[in-house]
């Protein structure tokens, strides 16, 4: 086989198997969500996450404080733009309480994988009060690691 052909090979088999990008530590900062004047009342607090993403299994810790009812769940979910709801990934327990920390481990598709490297997945906090959602916050490469 000639040096040529043995490159053409290379890639049409490289190309054929659609790999996302390594990516390092992800970072969000967790903030209440959107909400509307009926909410005011269950919906507060402050967050941060840490995220990596090996193989297929992305891996989420984070703490939180200030939630005005006990947290019951951490759901990750990916997103057509930063910003904007999207589809569950995946969900875990939170650590409970109104301040406290959390660890999960969620499986990404490759579609999900490849949307995680762009930071277009989030992280949504919820508590027994807000149980479609308390804080959120979106995985990103940290500044100066850009």
């Amino acid at each position: 086989m000639t040096a040529l052909a043995a490159l053409c090979l290379a890639l049409a088999v490289g190309l054929g198997q659609p790999t996302t990008p390594p990516v390092g530590v992800m970072r969000a900062r967790l903030a209440p969500v959107p909400i509307d004047v009926s909410m005011q009342e269950a919906v507060a607090g402050l967050g941060a996450a840490t995220s990596t993403l090996a193989d297929s299994k992305l891996t989420v810790e984070g703490m939180y404080r200030g939630l005005k009812s006990p947290a019951t769940t951490v759901r990750v979910f990916d997103s057509p733009r930063l910003g904007m709801r999207g589809q569950l990934v995946g969900e875990f327990a939170s650590g409970g309480g109104t301040t406290g920390a959390f660890t999960g481990v969620v499986t990404l598709t490759r579609e999900q994988a490849a949307a995680y490297a762009k930071g277009l997945v989030y992280v949504q906090l919820q508590s027994e009060k807000a149980p479609d959602g308390n804080l959120w916050g979106w995985l990103t490469v940290p500044k100066g690691q850009r």
